[in-house]
């Protein structure tokens, strides 16, 4: 079901309220998950229902995206302001060091929240990070052009391409391996979540300087990487491996960025997994 929930976080000016959009479901122990950058909590319904037959799920719209407002003046998008913000939103829904997966952004952002041991155990997909620096400038490059795109394109053009296979392939293959399998209404809506992200500027700029490379020791970490990602390269993953050596390495054969529309089985149950204690 989806609500939303407001909450203080402190400012320099002093506290402020956050207001987070999330949709929770099932029952068992909680999972949340993370979206990636210019994406919403609905990048996660191929896997949701399979995944709150053994978890309760909350999937988070991140501030800034999706249907959460944008961040108050004085906070900035930055890794540890975001985490002052999740650990706060876990508070407000009373949930005590819950599982968390993410994609991308997201599953930076699940790292983060290991590290600082606020979490029981962490899956990230894809996550951001882990790259060299000419890596970060082809992603961003790539973002910044998707987010272009989206934007010129007139939103009665993009309902009609979403209507067949071909025009879904020409809206997200970027993100997805196999396009075809998103369903009309989605990409329509993920692509208005995409122009309508008051916080991706922001975030992008944040990111730029943003390298992850501490160990989580103690934690249980998953990470879990496309073979067909092309904006994150799945030699990030080594990388990951390397910087958490305990961590299970993962590969997701013929998924995209966005793995989770591409084989959600395959997905949730990496996900199931990762998230036992």
């Amino acid at each position: 079901m989806s609500a939303t929930v407001s909450f203080p976080v402190p400012t320099p000016r002093g506290p402020e309220d956050v207001t987070v959009s999330y949709a929770r479901v099932g029952r068992g122990e909680p999972l949340v998950l993370l979206h990636g950058i210019g994406h919403h909590r609905q990048a996660w319904d191929p896997v949701v229902d399979i995944l709150a037959t053994e978890r309760e799920v909350i999937a988070v719209d991140l501030p800034g995206f999706g249907a959460s407002p944008a961040l108050p003046d004085g906070l900035a998008y930055d890794l540890s302001t975001t985490n002052t913000v999740l650990a706060a939103l876990f508070e407000a829904l009373e949930l005590d060091r819950p599982h968390v997966a993410g994609n991308s952004l997201g599953g930076l952002l699940a790292l983060e929240l290991g590290r600082g041991r606020l979490v029981r155990s962490v899956t990230a997909l894809s996550p951001a990070g882990f790259w060299t620096q000419a890596e970060r400038r082809y992603a961003f490059a790539t973002l910044l052009a998707m987010r272009g795109i989206a934007q010129r394109l007139p939103l009665p053009l993009v309902t009609r391409l979403s209507r067949s296979a071909a025009g879904r392939t020409a809206l997200t293959s970027t993100i997805y391996a196999r396009p075809a399998r998103r369903r009309p209404e989605a990409v329509v809506a993920e692509t208005r979540a995409l122009v309508e992200a008051t916080g991706f500027e922001a975030t992008l700029r944040a990111g730029a300087a943003v390298r992850f490379t501490d160990d989580i020791p103690g934690l249980p970490v998953t990470v879990a990487w496309g073979t067909r990602d092309r904006i994150l390269i799945r030699r990030q993953g080594i990388r990951a491996k390397q910087t958490i050596p305990h961590a299970r390495l993962i590969r997701l054969p013929g998924c995209g960025h966005c793995p989770m529309n591409d084989d959600p089985a395959l997905v949730a149950r990496v996900l199931l997994d990762g998230s036992r204690d």
